[in-house]
């Protein structure tokens, strides 16, 4: 079990195929499928995944995610 705080980067980050924010309803529901993963897969997971999402858009924000295992 964890838990996560993060800032407003990732969701706020504009990709896709439509080049559409993230959004905070989608990325927490990204947090509850790999919820069950190790800790440091997660972190390789959600990298993975907004470099994905993000393609070829720049970054517009700062990405800031603590995540805490107990």
């Amino acid at each position: 079990m964890g838990t996560y705080q993060f800032s407003d980067g990732f969701p706020d980050q504009f990709g896709g195929e439509r080049g559409e924010k993230y959004k905070s309803k989608t990325f927490k529901r990204f947090i509850l499928v790999i919820q069950s993963a190790d800790i440091s897969e997660q972190k390789e997971l959600m990298f993975n995944e907004f470099e994905t999402w993000r393609g070829d858009i720049e970054q517009l924000d700062d990405v800031c995610m603590i995540g805490i295992q107990f």
